[in-house]
């Protein structure tokens, strides 16, 4: 069960690196998608020892929200915005590649010390963490498209769900459903935003709102 756990995290790395090096939407929401059944099997494998209804029901319902219903939101958002790359990031992506795995060796060096807080067996589960919650910070700012920043900010949440993943072991299922809850309503408001911006100026880069005058 730990290789098999480390596994899942070694793939939830490849799935960020994915992320920051493509431009097609479609293939950004689906990465996301992918990370959200990770995330379910990284619940079950970690609660093998306490495996109850709340422990399933709580990676069922990450899978369902995560993998299912905000990707499902999102290929809409992507139909009426009528946008299907992000064409002209700020930062390039062979640099964003790079930036992504100095980020990563990054991740591991600073979580040694909380390596030990984690239980046994998930000293990959830290560090994988940590890349998540960078990487989506990093397309947050080196993206122009809103739909693209959203992203970036659910792959940011995954990141944090991982974290509690980690070290939530007397109340997981608290804190884990909060964050959906608070993901869920995020999302839907993005949405939103993303459709009136796409209405009022016919283009959904971010960076263009700036020069916006009376």
């Amino acid at each position: 069960m730990e290789l098999f756990s480390d596994i899942l995290v070694i793939l939830l790395l490849l799935t960020n690196l994915r992320l920051l090096s493509s431009s097609r939407l479609a293939s950004c929401v689906q990465t996301v998608a992918i990370q959200a059944v990770l995330l379910g099997a990284l619940v079950l494998t970690g609660a093998t020892a306490r495996l109850t209804l709340e422990v399933i029901g709580l990676a069922m319902s990450a899978v369902m929200v995560k993998g299912l219903l905000l990707p499902w939101l999102l290929r809409r958002a992507i139909r009426e915005a009528q946008v299907q790359r992000e064409i002209e990031p700020i930062i390039g992506y062979t640099p964003s590649v790079l930036i992504g795995t100095v980020l990563l060796a990054l991740c591991f060096v600073i979580s040694a010390p909380l390596r030990q807080a984690t239980p046994a067996g998930a000293t990959l589960l830290i560090p994988g963490a940590m890349f998540t919650i960078l990487t989506g910070l990093f397309i947050i700012v080196s993206r122009r498209k809103a739909l693209t920043q959203v992203l970036g900010y659910l792959a940011m949440e995954n990141g944090v769900y991982t974290f509690g993943t980690a070290l939530a072991v007397e109340e997981p299922l608290l804190v884990e459903m909060g964050v959906l809850l608070d993901v869920l309503v995020a999302v839907f408001i993005m949405g939103i935003t993303i459709f009136h911006i796409n209405r009022e100026f016919d283009h959904i880069d971010t960076d263009q709102l700036s020069v916006l005058k009376d």
